[in-house]
């Protein structure tokens, strides 16, 4: 009977982060500081634009990523054959039912295990159902590999918390949730992850507390989207300015402000189905949750409704009516097009026959042709050709240009639906 292996020393682990999006490559920098680590990505385009010393998503600036000449980038599985700690952090999507689609987490498993020896560990990063590290991925790495877990290599998960676009919380001020598969593989990945998080982190019981801990985060804040985007939609039917009444409300001290709008990205937008999912395989159906996801993806097709009703107030012809929607992103000055609702949005208009032309400063215009199969423009354009302008998100070349610059995009009589109450209400024709 063969021995049970030992856990890497600190100060010998090398580091392979797979997976090199909007989590894996920030991670990577910051682990590069302290010691050699690999990136690794099959995205052999993505490899080549960091090689170069660009970011694709804008999360690492192109200085920080030349300082970070321990780093280096790879497609190929033999360059991670010196690592010994291995770093998950891929997407964990859904699929056209809204039932989670672990398939790149399981390739990611597929891979590691081809490369992982005895005593190395494996650490988690993609948000997933409580379960998921331990019942669907691990039991894939012992597979391709030949090990077993806990006698041969070790395991853990530790949630990203990056929030794309943030740049006044960047990964090392962000406190991380961290967890391992034995007491010891624990205090390993919580040290080694103290290595570079300056806002501390926190060993959470075990992998599955560390996993519904991620999971929960987000699907709290979605719930509370849900209810402010419903309270929008009583309001818009009584006459009365949402945005109006949260900055009543919010003068009471323990009144926690959300503002109603389109709930999209790779987090909020996707992370409760996993919980949905999970619940209901352990046979509780979570009304709360099913529901707020219901209604925060049915708002595209309430927004599209507010904007007709108001149009046929106004007087305005709906169909072939011309309308220009400002951003695309999930959210304001960020590349992010993941999940965006904005297309659901516009769909939703071309279902009434509005035509809808599309301006991004921020979206690259190949990823939005090539994920969705439209076109868009990076500059606002110039005289008053549309019946209405959409404030759909508020990047700052939008907010700055200010609420005067947008309406003179409209035609005499057209409107100004300011969807993120960018602008004081007097300056726009509607708000959500």
């Amino acid at each position: 009977m063969s021995t049970i292996a030992r856990l890497p020393d600190l100060e010998d682990t090398r580091i392979a982060v797979i997976g090199l999006g909007y989590v894996g490559l920030p991670l990577a920098v910051e682990f590069a500081r302290v010691r050699p680590t690999v990136g690794f990505d099959i995205n052999e385009a993505r490899i080549a634009s960091l090689c170069a010393g660009h970011d694709a998503t804008g999360e690492v600036e192109a200085a920080k990523l030349k300082a970070a000449r321990h780093l280096s980038y790879t497609s190929r599985l033999d360059d991670l054959a010196e690592c010994n700690v291995y770093i998950v952090s891929v997407p964990t999507p859904i699929d056209m039912h809204r039932q989670p689609d672990l398939t790149p987490l399981i390739r990611a498993s597929e891979t590691v295990g081809k490369v992982i020896a005895r005593g190395d560990v494996v650490i988690y990063e993609s948000t997933v159902y409580p379960g998921a590290t331990e019942d669907d991925c691990l039991p894939v790495v012992e597979r391709v590999s030949g090990l077993r877990l806990n006698h041969d290599f070790y395991a853990g998960y530790s949630p990203e918390r990056i929030n794309p676009g943030d740049k006044a919380r960047p990964l090392p001020k962000i406190m991380k949730v961290t967890s391992g598969s034995t007491p010891e593989a624990a205090d390993l990945i919580d040290r080694l992850y103290n290595e570079i998080i300056t806002a501390g982190t926190f060993k959470a019981a075990s992998i599955r507390v560390a996993e519904a801990s991620k999971v929960i985060e987000n699907t709290q804040r979605d719930v509370n989207i849900a209810l402010i985007n419903e309270l929008s939609m009583v309001f818009s039917r009584l006459g009365i300015d949402t945005n109006e009444v949260l900055d009543a409300a919010a003068t009471k001290w323990n009144f926690t402000r959300y503002t109603p709008g389109l709930v999209g990205g790779h987090c909020i937008g996707v992370d409760p189905y996993y919980l949905v999912h999970k619940s209901m395989a352990a046979g509780h159906i979570p009304d709360i949750i099913r529901q707020s996801r219901e209604i925060n993806d049915g708002m595209p097709r309430h927004t599209a409704n507010r904007l007709v009703r108001e149009m046929a107030r106004k007087g305005l012809p709906v169909g072939g009516a011309r309308v220009l929607m400002l951003g695309l992103t999930f959210k304001e000055n960020c590349p992010d097009i993941r999940n965006t609702k904005v297309v659901d949005l516009v769909c939703s208009l071309e279902d009434f026959g509005m035509r809808v032309d599309i301006c991004d400063p921020w979206a690259d215009a190949e990823e939005v042709r090539a994920e969705f199969g439209r076109d868009i423009v990076m500059d606002l354009p110039a005289g008053r050709a549309y019946d209405v302008v959409i404030a759909a998100v508020a990047h700052d070349r939008f907010t700055a240009a200010g609420a005067g610059a947008l309406r003179a995009l409209h035609r005499e009589g057209g409107l100004l639906f300011d969807m993120k109450a960018a602008f004081p209400r007097a300056e726009s024709d509607l708000r959500l």
